[in-house]
């Protein structure tokens, strides 16, 4: 069975880089990083065999963390909430336009986005921001 991925808006967040740096803050404020959600996913197994939050940052997804835990609770207000916990390595990923939505999704392998190579060649040795307004030209 292939992983199952979830998708997310990165709301606040206007570059991969400022991902990464909250991230960072959040790992040592909390000495672990999650984020927290209104509805718990129901199909756990899959998510948890090798699945990923992708984001979407700025309309097109961008980058994304590997799922290590999903975890539900009850808020002080009594209201049923989700952490979903993440690697804390945040991988940019080929950019693909995206609308907006609310919540999350989930993101088949199929329709997910391939990661971008590291080394000095490639997508990935481009700036963030060039990637961006080449993705929305169309040209990759």
């Amino acid at each position: 069975m292939a992983a199952l991925h979830l998708i997310k808006l990165c709301v606040g967040v206007e570059t991969i880089t400022e991902l990464e740096e909250w991230v960072e803050r959040k790992m040592r404020e909390r000495g672990e990083h999650f984020h927290t959600t209104r509805m718990v996913p129901k199909r756990v197994d899959e998510l948890l065999g090798g699945g990923s939050l992708y984001w979407v940052i700025k309309g097109q997804i961008a980058c994304r963390q590997k799922l290590v835990g999903i975890t539900p609770f009850t808020d002080a207000e009594g209201i049923g909430r989700c952490k979903l916990r993440l690697e804390p390595v945040v991988k940019p990923v080929s950019p693909r336009p995206y609308r907006a939505f609310q919540g999350w999704r989930y993101l088949t392998p199929k329709d997910a986005p391939r990661d971008l190579g590291k080394g000095g060649r490639g997508l990935g040795a481009m700036p963030e921001i060039m990637r961006r307004e080449l993705a929305e030209l169309g040209l990759i």
